[in-house]
């Protein structure tokens, strides 16, 4: 059977289940903080270190956060402890910042004292043809997700930090490597690929009961690569982190983001969160793995810093719907960015409410906001904000 027919067969097995289960009724006290005052803000972050006092009063002033993994796991000897220290310490400053615990669903990473435990699990790992088990870039073993006992050290694992007061919910990354029909193709069975998407999308639904009614559920999976740009993948979802916005796949950069755009608009439109990370300076990757359309974004990489926060903020702003929030970085690392610990004097200038949705022509568009105007050219690459 062909490797797309089985996909499409475990993809139609999820969306019934979903449907005879019933999609997650949103609970509002589980969603974060949001307001049109300001630009709203996300931040996505890791330091293997402690933060600091000033660190953590920065980190308390936005409503949403993802600590990203290796958190403090070089003091606080695991990135489980090192994680809930720093969540800890922000909940002191501000309660209702909502705080999420990061996990990969297929990339095996070392610092969790969870993964003494795994040693004990038989078949934990996917393996290739030839019996090799590092099969993420050659150095790092991926999760056999049809294995039930894989899955329940996974969700296991995941709940020992989820159920702490401090954690609102969890982050899922990695999820853009088990749909995309190409990544590890050539190296293990059609037949193994297609019961590592249906063990995913298992562990999914086990992991929304897991964290019951009050945690919150993002994963890293919009994408334009996909036929519905991931949408089908939302439903156990409480929202989409988009990263690689502009990493185009088998069509031009344009029609990607713009298709990109639509996703995210639909998503929002239907009171998703969106946790929308684009890069500044040379931060541009989208890590899925898979081959991209020559061109890609390689214009933006030497843009001015200026130009490309102005073009990533009206593109952000063209999409925005309440529970959107916007993060642009040069990195993950605190301990390595120079955008860490600064703010542009944009995310505090008053924006106000949209005052409708954008109108497009084209590959232009424009929105107005009670106090900014904002047009976007995603053909060239340019935007503005007009603060009234």
């Amino acid at each position: 059977m062909k490797l797309e027919k089985l996909f499409a067969l475990a993809a139609a097995a999820f969306v019934s289940v979903s449907s005879l289960k019933g999609a997650e009724v949103p609970v509002p006290d589980r969603m974060p903080d949001f307001s049109w005052d300001t630009v709203p803000l996300y931040v996505h972050i890791r330091k293997d270190t402690a933060y600091t006092d000033e660190e953590i009063r920065y980190l308390a002033s936005f409503p949403l956060i993802t600590f990203e993994k290796a958190n403090g796991h070089k003091d606080s000897g695991s990135i489980e402890a090192g994680t809930l220290k720093a969540a800890r310490a922000v909940k002191k400053i501000n309660p209702d910042t909502k705080i999420l615990y990061y996990r990969n669903v297929i990339v095996h990473y070392g610092g969790y004292a969870a993964n003494e435990a795994l040693k004990d699990v038989s078949g934990a790992f996917l393996l290739d043809r030839e019996g090799n088990d590092k099969l993420i870039r050659d150095r790092i073993e991926a999760y056999d997700l049809s294995s039930e006992s894989l899955r329940d050290w996974w969700i296991d694992s995941a709940e020992a930090v989820c159920s702490d007061p401090s954690i609102d919910g969890i982050f899922l990354d990695g999820v853009v490597k088990i749909v995309e029909p190409v990544f590890l193709k050539n190296v293990i069975s059609p037949e193994k690929k297609a019961a590592e998407l249906s063990g995913y999308l298992t562990m999914m639904e086990d992991t929304r009961q897991m964290l019951g009614p009050n945690k919150l559920m993002l994963a890293n999976i919009l994408r334009a690569r996909f036929p519905d740009s991931g949408l089908s993948y939302m439903d156990t979802l409480d929202g989409s982190y988009i990263e690689g916005f502009e990493g185009a796949v088998n069509m031009s950069r344009k029609d990607y983001v713009a298709k990109g755009m639509e996703a995210f608009q639909k998503a929002a439109q239907q009171g998703k969160i969106i946790a929308y990370t684009c890069g500044i300076g040379r931060n541009l990757q989208d890590a899925d793995e898979a081959p991209r359309a020559k061109g890609g974004n390689a214009s933006s990489a030497i843009r001015d810093a200026e130009s490309r926060f102005n073009y990533q903020l009206a593109l952000f702003l063209i999409c925005a719907e309440k529970y959107s929030y916007f993060d642009l970085k040069d990195s993950y690392d605190a301990k390595k960015s120079k955008t860490w610990m600064t703010r542009p004097a944009d995310y505090d200038r008053a924006l106000g409410p949209p005052l409708g949705p954008a109108v497009k022509s084209g590959y232009t568009y424009s929105r107005e906001y009670k106090h900014a105007s904002v047009r976007l050219d995603i053909e060239n690459e340019t935007g503005e904000v007009i603060w009234k």
